[in-house]
């Protein structure tokens, strides 16, 4: 079986009101029957938001730059010796991840099955 890693869910949007799922990753989630024991020891939550007044506010990309969010969870800095990214988000959010993580060292999947350090979600893109 494979190594068992931490899981990073940071969820950006752009006001407190598309943080629905907040209450269920934070309270319900850790409870879940079959869930909760790995959800309470792996599971790493940093909501923010672009627009409003939050705990945690400002743009995914000056979070990760400046290092808010790995000291906010109290983690290392991003690194592709041991860390992943699934990005998703608007063409010019997914342009400013790509720019960060690729000026990291990160690689990027080409395409699926393809062996990298970071996925786009291309769902939402603009064609």
């Amino acid at each position: 079986m494979g190594e068992v890693v931490d899981l990073y869910w940071n969820y950006f949007w752009g006001d407190e009101v598309g943080l629905a799922y907040r209450e269920y990753i934070t309270q319900e989630l850790p409870q879940h029957e079959f869930l909760g024991p790995q959800m309470r020891k792996q599971l790493h939550y940093f909501p923010a938001v672009s627009r409003e007044k939050f705990v945690n506010q400002g743009r995914i990309t000056t979070l990760l730059e400046t290092g808010a969010i790995a000291a906010s969870l109290g983690l290392a800095p991003l690194d592709p010796a041991h860390d992943r990214a699934m990005v998703c988000g608007s063409p010019s959010v997914l342009s400013d991840c790509r720019r960060l993580l690729d000026a990291r060292g990160f690689q990027m999947s080409r395409q699926v099955g393809d062996t990298a350090d970071y996925v786009i979600e291309r769902a939402f893109v603009e064609k």
